[in-house]
Parts: C-alpha cells; sequence; structure tokens
C-alpha cells in the first residue's frame, strides 16, 4: 500500500482512537439519550419577553438572563437568544433558541453541558433528520450529538424540539483535548457586501484569496486568532496538496464529504453553499472538520451550486462523485484527484451505505425515532407542519413547492442506485476471522508476541496491520503476509498473519486490505473501536 494512504490512516487514527473510550462512556445513557424526551421550561420575569428576544435577534447579540429547569433541575442566571438561524421569523413561537446556561456563574452546567441548542427543525415535516443524521454521523467521525426536547416557557407548552449538543469548548475538549486553537464556523454570510478583489460566490468552499479581509466574509471566527492558519489552510489545500495532511486531517474530511453525498446532505460543503461544518486545528497542528446544522439533509435542500434545483430523480441518482472535477469545490476536486484518497473516500461512502441503508437499518430506527415523539407533536400547537404531514413524511413529498422527499422516499432508492453504480460495485478484499492467537497448545513458556491472523478475500494485493501499545501514541504498521510462515497456517490459503512484540500488556489493532480496485478496513468503525487484545488472557 502506497506511503501516502498508509500515512494518511496513522494519523487520522492516532487523533481520533485515543478518545474513543471517553466519546463512548459519554454517548451512554446522558442528556442526549434517545431513548427518553427531555423536558426544558424556561421562565422570564419580564412579560414583552418575546419583544425583547425579537429585538436582541435584529439589532444584537446580546442574552436575555433568565431561570431555567431541565429535567427537574433548576438553573439560575441563563442566557437565552433566539438562534441566528435563516428560519428566524419575529414574533413566532418555533424560533430556534440558544442557552447558555453558564451566563453568569461561570461553571454552571447540565451534566458537564453549558450551552444548549434548540433546533425548530426547518423544513423537516419529518423532525428526525437532524437525530438520525447525527447517529449516522457519530460512526464515522466527531459529530455532536441530538435528540427531542419539550420546550415550555411561562408555563405555556411551546412544542418540540430538537436539542443538539454544541460545539463548544466542552464539545472540543472531549474530542480533541483542547479548545484554545483556531476555530471556525464556516457558513457564509449571504447578505454581506463583498470587498473588492475579492472571488464572487465562492462561499466557505477554502478557495484560497491573496486578501486576507476576504475570509471575514465567509467564515466565521469562534477562537481569539487564527485567521493566519485558515489562510495557510487554503493556500496548502490549493496549491500544494503534497503537504495537505500536515495541515487538514484528511480520513476525517473524507468521511465528512462521503456522509454529506450518501445522505444528500446538500447544505453542506457539498452544496451551493459550501457551509454548516465547523473548522478546529488540533494540538496536532491539523484541522479538523465537524459536521453541523442536518436539518435540510436527506434532500430537503436541494442545490448543488450548478444549475436549478434537483427534482427527486436527481436527488436519487445524485452522482457519488459529484464535483469531482469542480475547481469550486478544492475539498471534494483537489483531494479526489489524488488516487488513494479517492479510495479511501469511495471506501468510505461504501461503508456508510452498507452498514446504515442496504439492509434497511436507517428506515427501522427512522420509525422508531418519530413513534417516540409522537404524540408531544401531536400536542404542539406551534408546528410547522400539521399531525397529518408528520405521520406521512417518511414515505411521501411534503409540500407543493418545496417538496420536502420522504425520507425512505428518498433513500430506498438512493440505496438502490449507489449499490449499483460503477464507482462503488468495485468489491473490495473481505477481512474476516480477524484474531490474535492463543499461546500455543503444550507451549509452557509464556508467549511474548502477539500472533495476528485475518482471513482476507481472493485478489488482494496488500494486507496491513496497524497496531500500538498505548492509546496515545499513533499506529505502527506492518505487511502482513499469506507465506505459511507468519502464523498464517499454509501459503496461499488466504490466511494472512505477523507477529509483533509484546512490549505492553494490551494491544490496539485494525487491519486494512486493498485490491486493485478499492480497499477495505475491519473493523469499519476502526477511528473509534479497533480490535484489542491483552497478553494476560492469550497466556492462560
Amino acid at each position: 500500500m502506497k506511503k501516502i494512504l498508509l500515512t494518511l490512516i496513522c494519523l487520522s487514527c492516532f487523533l481520533v482512537c485515543n478518545l474513543s473510550a471517553q466519546l463512548r462512556v459519554a454517548d451512554n445513557a446522558n442528556f442526549y439519550d434517545t431513548k427518553n424526551i427531555k423536558e426544558i421550561r424556561i421562565t422570564f420575569d419580564q412579560k414583552n419577553w418575546p419583544d425583547i428576544l425579537d429585538s436582541l435577534r435584529l439589532y444584537g447579540d446580546g442574552l436575555l438572563a433568565g431561570m431555567i429547569s431541565v429535567d427537574g433541575k433548576t438553573y439560575k442566571n441563563v442566557g437565552i437568544r433566539y438562534r441566528g438561524s435563516r428560519s428566524f421569523q419575529t414574533g413566532s413561537k418555533r424560533n430556534a433558541l440558544h442557552i447558555k446556561l453558564n451566563y453568569i456563574e461561570k461553571d454552571q452546567n447540565h451534566k458537564g453541558f453549558k450551552t444548549l441548542k434548540l433546533s425548530n427543525a426547518l423544513r423537516d415535516p419529518s423532525l428526525i433528520r437532524e437525530v438520525l443524521g447525527y447517529e449516522i454521523a457519530r460512526k464515522y467521525m466527531h459529530a455532536p450529538q441530538a435528540n427531542h426536547a419539550k420546550l415550555y416557557i411561562n408555563g405555556e407548552y411551546y412544542g418540540l424540539f430538537v436539542n443538539i449538543e454544541a460545539v463548544d469548548g466542552v464539545f472540543l475538549n472531549k474530542h480533541f483535548g483542547s479548545s484554545k486553537n483556531s476555530k471556525f464556523k464556516c457558513s457564509p454570510d449571504l447578505d454581506a457586501p463583498y470587498v473588492n478583489e475579492c472571488k464572487k460566490n465562492i462561499y466557505a468552499n477554502l478557495e484560497y484569496e491573496k486578501n486576507a479581509s476576504c475570509y471575514a466574509r465567509n467564515y466565521e471566527i469562534k477562537s481569539d486568532d487564527g485567521w493566519d492558519d485558515l489562510i495557510e489552510l487554503t493556500k496548502v489545500l490549493n496549491n500544494d496538496t503534497k503537504n495537505i495532511e500536515k495541515i487538514l486531517n484528511v480520513d476525517q474530511t473524507l468521511w465528512m464529504l462521503a456522509f454529506n453525498n450518501v445522505l444528500v446532505n446538500l447544505s453542506s460543503y457539498t452544496g451551493q453553499y459550501s457551509q454548516n461544518y465547523y473548522l478546529y486545528k488540533d494540538n496536532d497542528g491539523r484541522f479538523t472538520p465537524v459536521i453541523w446544522d442536518l436539518n435540510l439533509a436527506f434532500g430537503s435542500f436541494k442545490n448543488t451550486g450548478s444549475g436549478s434545483d434537483l427534482n427527486l430523480q436527481g436527488l436519487q441518482q445524485l452522482d457519488p462523485l459529484l464535483h469531482f472535477d469542480n475547481p469550486a469545490k478544492p475539498l471534494i476536486s483537489k483531494l479526489l484527484a489524488i488516487d488513494d484518497y479517492k479510495k479511501v473516500y469511495l471506501s468510505h461512502l461504501r461503508t456508510i451505505l452498507y452498514e446504515n441503508f442496504i439492509d434497511g437499518q436507517y428506515e427501522k430506527r427512522a420509525r422508531d425515532l418519530q413513534r417516540l415523539i409522537t404524540v408531544p407533536h401531536f400536542n404542539d400547537q406551534n408546528k410547522q407542519y400539521d399531525h397529518n404531514k408528520f405521520l406521512a413524511s417518511l414515505t411521501s413529498t411534503t409540500g407543493k413547492r418545496s417538496k420536502i422527499p420522504g425520507i425512505i422516499e428518498l433513500m430506498s432508492k438512493r440505496t438502490k442506485f449507489l449499490k449499483k453504480h460503477k464507482s462503488i460495485s468495485v468489491i473490495p478484499p473481505t477481512i474476516t476471522d480477524v484474531k490474535v492467537l492463543n499461546r500455543k497448545k503444550f507451549d509452557k513458556a509464556n508467549s511474548d508476541t502477539y500472533r495476528i491472523q485475518a482471513k482476507v478475500g481472493k485478489r488482494a494485493k496488500h494486507v496491513t496491520l496497524y497496531y500500538r501499545y498505548d492509546a496515545n501514541e499513533p499506529y505502527k504498521q506492518v505487511k502482513m503476509l499469506d507465506d505459511g510462515k507468519n502464523n498464517d497456517e499454509k501459503a496461499g490459503d488466504n490466511i494472512y498473519g505477523i507477529s509483533v512484540d509484546a512490549k505492553n500488556k494490551e494491544v490496539e489493532y485494525y487491519v486494512i486490505a486493498e485490491n486493485a480496485g478499492a480497499i477495505n478496513y475491519s473493523p469499519s468503525n476502526y477511528m473509534f473501536e479497533p480490535y484489542s487484545s491483552m497478553m494476560k488472557e492469550l497466556n492462560k
């Protein structure tokens, strides 16, 4: 396997896998548990609080102090404002909310979370696009958690909202081990005037601009400084891709691009405005994208940036290599021009497709999520779509003008289209029976090596083991062999093996196999849950 692919996987896994244990713990039985609907009650002293929030949204970025109860736990001196989304309307009872628990009391939090984001699920009659989308995304990349919450204000039931984890300092520390580095929200201000000599209509697509002031229209800085870092990223991406891995987490970027394509998430980098993602620079100096704002996923936003909006068939048959040769989308065209990255991207796309959609798993999950919120949606007097449209939203199109496709209506045919597409139908080598062999029978001495085996499908060109002894170190790699001499049984039997020294009591590892047209990983979520083995178990 080529050096560039090895480097890509090693660097990505070093940054991601060493956080896997705490991330999985944090996802279980916490504030964003999807088995229950949260209850959030806000109390304002001011009777004209709706007018105050409208004014703050229109004329400033301040917050209105109030009191909040979250699942029965009360917090005072909380700051609240309407979120700066395009869905805001004066006087509306469906405006999205930003709630800052530590507005006055800096250490105040709810189960470790200091900021709450309530989405009004604009143009999502199913009310589950964000919860389902983030759930799929979190299998493969750094992404927020999300569930549903019933919102009450001054005792009145305001309705059912989507409760989304903020990409704030708490999130960054959990995923990256830091929060003070360069951070940008990539969502262009479409109403801001253009500066002379700036490129027009490039949005947050990461094109390089010589004039530093051009970046402010398309990127919102969320750190104390970092503009030079962002400019350097765009310069390297567009003019020096051989060094891109020094400044960009390419593997996580390819996961995001594959996710956007499979789920027809066009209110994203992949769509017209190249928007709705964050960029955070980790402690090793590389930017990692974090996906955001999924209410328009599953085809609710339909423009790719070229031509008019796509119809239902166009969404179902969206090209998996969309923007492959589009210079206005350098994050796609520049990366996929490198054959190894293209292989990784298509492998990630195939993984998302087969692990979530081929077997209809997404449909069952969508119905389960919607079943949970049926009653509170029915009781919501301020809901955007009536209850009948909500019930039909998975299997049929909603609206005569907006034409929001049903999630199942869209993805059932999209799944079949992608499965047959020539770019994805190339079958990668299968990887099965991955294991570490126990101490040999009748051996009296304890083993001092990890003897790792994997059964790999025919016509594999390369099989590589990635391993490490400590979660805080990068992976090493070694070629696995099928020669009958490396714990692989017989030569030519498609069982590959290799031994690595037991320098520690435990080893973490995963396997990559490559043939002429595709690559495969085992386990598929190698970033978060690699295989592991302990020497004391092997020597029993």
